[in-house]
């Protein structure tokens, strides 16, 4: 740890420890580009991370790298880059979705929990992580996890911090894992077919032996979309037997590495939704049950896209002109329920009336929100840490 960090670190912790004293809420930002997601937050005051920036140990052959929360995602992806190497969870960059503005850094793309289109194949930020440093409610400093090897006993803070949205604790450092760039990629793209065509497309894709890293459709554009990487001289082989074996789906056409490439950073943006009006749903789901939501959206006047294989819906649906209206929250939520597969929806971009009056996050069962309360009241027992982002229920602090 440098000595620039390590002050850094220690003014802040000193000034969460004074806000905890005076019971005076904060909100943590870091690049302010996923401000937007989560419910507004009430705060006497900013913390800001933007000091906890750089690179402090980057080892490419060991695949790990350690860096401030505070270091903008940018520079450490360009990093990672000149070494031939990316964070195999391809975080997304949302700013356009959100119409935010600022850096996504390190530590917010851990704390929203971002993951993009390979999730499904190398995971999400939490299976990535060795460990972190973070700052908890009462201004005290720890460290959770290693540097190198991922070693757990106990309650796992790591994979806790990661999409707790700054509400445990404010992250100051990160450990990562870190994966080689492959050599190309290539998609494939099929036209034309349904939701549920497409589901059971992308579904044989998935299980085949050619390590699909992608896998989406856009019924706007009647097009779903396989992705493979690896070696040049094996890629063309395994896209032409992955496009054998998709005949019975329809004619796959093999699309270029630059083609593929911008076909998926438009995925993980959901750049399809981006500056368009209303209320953004990112639901998790079995994708079977893929279909039956997005008709369920579609009746509220949506649209949808597909990511994940179907594991993943987003979906746009009219936000309304009134108050008492939830932008479909209720027939989305409700019909997850009624699927009983334990999926969830989110809301991931809407007006701030609309996230003060709607649960962003999907309801707890009552077991699962009163552990989360405890977790809450231990690491933050002023609740003064991005109080009511997650939830409406905030312990007693001072208002602006």
């Amino acid at each position: 740890m440098s000595g620039a960090f390590a002050a850094a670190e220690a003014d802040l912790a000193a000034q969460v420890a004074e806000a905890a004293a005076s019971g005076r809420a904060l909100e943590i930002r870091g690049g302010g580009a996923h401000r937007g997601w989560g419910r507004p937050v009430v705060a006497a005051a900013v913390l800001e991370t933007a000091a906890l920036a750089g690179i402090a140990l980057y080892e490419p052959g060991e695949l790990t790298l350690v860096a401030g929360a505070g270091t903008p995602l940018r520079e450490v992806e360009t990093a990672l880059a000149a070494r031939g190497q990316r964070f195999g969870f391809e975080p997304p960059d949302w700013r356009a979705l959100l119409g935010t503005a600022g850096e996504a850094t390190l530590g917010g793309v851990f704390a929203c929990g971002l993951a993009g289109p390979r999730r499904m194949r190398a995971g999400s930020a939490r299976d990535h992580a060795l460990g972190l440093r973070f700052i908890d409610g009462l201004g005290r400093v720890h460290r959770a996890g290693g540097r190198v090897m991922k070693n757990v006993t106990g309650l796992d803070m790591t994979r806790l911090l990661c999409g707790s949205h700054g509400t445990l604790g404010v992250i100051t450092e990160l450990a990562l894992r870190t994966s080689p760039i492959p050599e190309t990629q290539a998609t494939l793209l099929l036209r034309g077919l349904s939701d549920r065509a497409a589901v059971a497309a992308m579904a044989a894709a998935l299980g085949s032996p050619y390590e699909v890293s992608g896998a989406a459709h856009d019924p706007a554009r009647g097009e779903t979309w396989l992705r493979v990487e690896g070696f040049s001289g094996l890629l063309e082989t395994r896209a032409a037997r992955l496009a054998r074996l998709l005949k019975p789906h329809g004619a796959a056409e093999i699309l270029s590495a630059p083609q593929s490439a911008e076909i998926w950073r438009a995925v993980g943006e959901a750049r399809a939704f981006a500056g368009e009006p209303g209320a953004l749903w990112r639901m998790s789901l079995k994708p079977a049950d893929a279909p039956i939501l997005a008709e369920e959206a579609r009746a509220l006047g949506g649209e949808v896209l597909y990511d994940w294989g179907g594991a993943l819906l987003w979906a746009l649906v009219p936000e309304g002109e009134f108050d008492d209206e939830d932008a479909g929250a209720a027939v989305l939520r409700g019909a997850l329920a009624r699927r009983g597969g334990g999926g969830h929806a989110t809301l991931l971009r809407g007006s701030a009336s609309l996230r003060r009056s709607v649960p962003v996050f999907q309801p707890l069962a009552p077991g699962v929100e009163a552990v989360t309360a405890r977790l809450r009241r231990v690491f933050d027992p002023r609740g003064i840490l991005n109080p009511g982002r997650m939830t409406p229920e905030a312990l007693s602090v001072s208002q602006p």
